[in-house]
């Protein structure tokens, strides 16, 4: 990283007053759910139960069986109908076992509930690993593997900052949650083996921090750490050097740090008091291209376009529909993929024209990326197929926050420039 950088974040509108205050919606499952057999980018999965077996909400009918090990539950009850392949919000087609729901709902525990108090360290990971509890804010990394022998670590941060424009699902999870968020955050802390953790809140949030601090006030060693509302404060990067001042190379625990999303909190508190896992998801739907924006609670495995009707549907004919947030999030062409565990948002924006110009060469792109890289330089590298150039421009570094598309005066995607150069590294990487 340079140390010419310039600013490497900025405040961006919001816009989460659309939906941070209204009603949550509760979407029902309709008469089919399809739970994506994937996770991250791995596809090992073992299916357990088959066509025709009866399910309920909790069962387990899959599990990932490489070198993770994420168990995969049902959301309703019903009957097993078969596999079938639909396309996925990481934009590939990608096997979903079908389940017909009987619309009853009737649950049943995978397993037990556990005294984070009393039980080891070892017990609470391994509690951890078998209740399915993946990173919840959009990455769906298995959450376990952080905790598994770590050491040194100093403290545990707590991600509640949510900084992509429009998203609030996990503020309204938290706000409708927050004695599971304390009883996940208590576990994680006690697992990570850190003396303190910080729960991370835009300062922006004064109405939320007072409910927060209220609820760890018995907590001498949890407290509430105020953020800039700037993005992207929710990268770990930019949160952990906010926090603590320090840098590192691959992993927060290189200086002493794990890091998990409030809603994988929440998440985990409720597996440990209720014995459930993750079948339900709070999911932000909004943008300018929806009639009613809100957040949604909704079952995992329902299509996005059920919940987009559940929210009024499209205000335009011609809209943008993306999975995820507006900065980060994917645009896809199709309203048919499904909820995941880890899914947070549908944004949904009118499709406007864009008046793109020839680069200005200002630099705004350079001085904002949080990586620290050079994205017109990444841009015309890509473009030449310099591939000495892409090497030592470290693009894998990029997390596509989307940043410097967002900046740019010359309304160029930059950002799809980097991901383009990404790929045809790792495909040469194959060859």
């Amino acid at each position: 990283m340079s140390l010419l950088t310039g600013p490497m974040r900025k405040h961006l509108d919001g816009h989460k007053e659309l939906t941070s205050h209204t009603e949550l919606v509760k979407v029902e499952a309709g008469s089919l759910v399809y739970i994506p057999l994937i996770n991250g980018n791995s596809t090992a999965v073992e299916v357990l139960v088959k066509e025709g077996d009866s399910v309920k909400v909790g069962t387990m009918i899959a599990k990932r069986n490489d070198h993770f090990t994420v168990p995969y539950f049902s959301s309703v009850s019903g009957t097993v109908k078969g596999i079938q392949k639909l396309m996925h919000a990481g934009l590939r087609p990608v096997d979903h076992l079908v389940i017909e729901n009987d619309g009853k709902n009737e649950e049943e525990q995978p397993f037990g509930t556990l005294n984070y108090q009393t039980a080891t360290q070892e017990e609470l990971v391994t509690f951890m690993m078998n209740a399915g509890i993946v990173g919840c804010g959009g990455a769906g990394f298995p959450s376990y593997i952080k905790y598994r022998g770590c050491k040194g670590i100093d403290l545990l941060i707590i991600n509640a900052v949510e900084c992509e424009p429009y998203i609030t699902a996990d503020y309204k999870n938290t706000s409708l949650n927050m004695q599971d968020l304390v009883t996940g955050v208590a576990a994680m802390l006690k697992m990570s083996g850190a003396k303190e953790a910080a729960i991370a809140i835009k300062t922006t949030k004064k109405d939320f921090i007072p409910t927060v601090v209220e609820a760890f006030k018995d907590y001498n060693n949890i407290n509430v750490k105020e953020v800039p509302d700037v993005y992207p404060m929710g990268w770990e990067r930019t949160l952990v050097y906010e926090i603590t001042k320090k840098r590192y190379e691959k992993l927060p625990g290189e200086v002493g740090v794990i890091v998990n999303n409030a809603t994988t909190a929440i998440a985990f508190g409720q597996a440990l008091s209720k014995g459930m896992p993750i079948t339900h998801k709070y999911v932000t739907v909004s943008g300018d291209g929806i009639n009613t924006p809100a957040n949604v609670l909704v079952p995992v495995g329902v299509k996005a376009a059920d919940v987009i009707a559940a929210c009024g549907g499209y205000s335009a004919e011609d809209v943008l529909l993306i999975a995820g947030g507006p900065m980060m999030g994917k645009t896809i062409t199709t309203d048919q993929f499904v909820i995941t565990p880890y899914s947070n948002a549908l944004t949904v924006l009118k499709n406007k024209p864009v008046n793109q110009v020839a680069c200005l060469r200002c630099g705004r792109c350079s001085d904002h990326c949080p990586a620290g890289l050079q994205p017109v330089r990444i841009n015309q590298a890509e473009k030449s197929k310099n591939v000495a150039m892409l090497e030592k421009l470290s693009i894998m570094d990029c997390i596509e926050c989307g940043m410097c598309s967002f900046v740019c005066p010359s309304k160029i995607d930059v950002t799809e420039g980097v991901r383009r150069a990404k790929r045809y590294m790792a495909l040469r990487a194959k060859k």
